[in-house]
């Protein structure tokens, strides 16, 4: 690979061009080699992962070590504040709920927000569905409003409507603030998806505060980067008794750095904030989903929408499947796979909302 004999007697234009060339090929070759790495995911399997299926307790106990791991993933950042301090204000009403804005302290000066929507109709206390927005979005667009393009199909409305009361979690919800506090998470060993994370958790402790909310049965269903903070945060709370992640389940290893005209690949994004430190060493989805089983779990898929490609979705989903079956439980893992895009199936939800609450 000499260009030239004597750097010295080289044309600038020579040098540059071995300059370049060299770049191209050791960008090339770290690539081959991290991919390959990223690709050796069943042989980190066998090494992580020691499931046993005897019995539902004995399956739990034997992935529990791979839950702290997870938890050392996405960062815990410890007991939050002690007083909760909340402070309630209207948002909406009409003839079917009652919705509010709650705000709690979570740790220090920094809050957390949501929605908590009660029905009007029926009896409390009412089972309790998180209802998470996704990325650009908001607890608003869950409800219906600012959903020009019909995404969310006005679910958590839906959900009051059918007898369920409503949390809607408030994220950082635009790409560039998400990646400077992931900076700042990662630079103290945590993340920012392990901060909103016990968000989500305190919000529900609020919750078990409200007298007409069932926190016995409690759902969390979300879409898109709400779909990831289901299916990141389900495992690490056992309140959560049924998941639907709605526009998010994928093949990951593919998803994350296999660049495919069938999907959008994160590797080739700006959205630093998704990659979390020990993610495809042991979690890709249909094992990080195995933390949630045995509890009921539904993935809302579009073949239409371009965050994957629906065959490996249903090639990660049969896996994902396998640990249900193998404890006798293959009923609560549905995949809800439809010929649109990427947006909530209300019906088919609420369906398994309210068979599993």
């Amino acid at each position: 690979m000499t260009f030239y004999e004597n750097a010295f007697e080289a044309k600038p234009g020579l040098m540059q061009r071995g300059i370049d060339n060299r770049q191209h090929l050791l960008r090339n070759e770290t690539y081959d080699f991290l991919r390959e790495l990223t690709f050796e995911y069943p042989a980190r399997q066998a090494e992580y992962w020691h499931r046993d299926y005897s019995s539902e307790e004995a399956y739990l106990a034997s992935v529990e070590p791979n839950r702290q791991r997870w938890l050392e993933a996405v960062g815990d950042f410890g007991p939050p504040a002690e007083d909760m301090a909340p402070e309630v204000e209207p948002f909406a009403e009409n003839e079917h709920f009652k919705a509010e804005w709650v705000t709690i302290n979570l740790y220090g000066s920094l809050r957390g927000r949501g929605v908590v929507g009660v029905p009007k109709a029926g009896s409390p206390p009412y089972p309790l569905i998180i209802c998470q927005h996704g990325i650009g979005s908001s607890p608003e667009r869950t409800f219906g409003f600012g959903d020009e393009g019909s995404l969310y199909h006005s679910y958590a409305q839906r959900c009051l409507e059918a007898g369920f009361a409503v949390l809607a979690p408030m994220n950082i919800t635009e790409g560039p603030p998400r990646a400077q506090y992931t900076r700042m998470a990662l630079m103290l060993g945590k993340t920012l998806w392990g901060l909103e994370i016990a968000k989500i958790k305190r919000l529900i402790d609020y919750c078990e505060t409200r007298e007409e909310l069932d926190t016995n049965r409690v759902g969390m269903w979300g879409i898109s980067l709400g779909g990831s903070y289901t299916s990141f945060t389900t495992p690490l709370e056992p309140r959560i008794k049924a998941a639907i992640i709605c526009a998010w389940f994928n093949h990951r290893l593919n998803k994350m750095v296999v660049q495919d005209p069938r999907h959008s690949c994160f590797l080739h994004t700006s959205e630093e904030h998704i990659f979390v430190p020990g993610w495809l060493r042991e979690f890709t989805d249909s094992d990080l989903i195995s933390l949630i089983c045995p509890r009921p779990v539904m993935s809302q898929t579009g073949k239409g929408d371009g965050i994957s490609w629906w065959p490996w979705v249903v090639e990660e989903f049969e896996a994902t499947r396998e640990h249900y079956e193998r404890l006798g439980v293959a009923e609560r893992c549905q995949l809800d796979l439809h010929e649109g895009g990427h947006e909530i199936r209300v019906e088919t939800g609420l369906e398994f909302m309210r068979k599993w609450l």
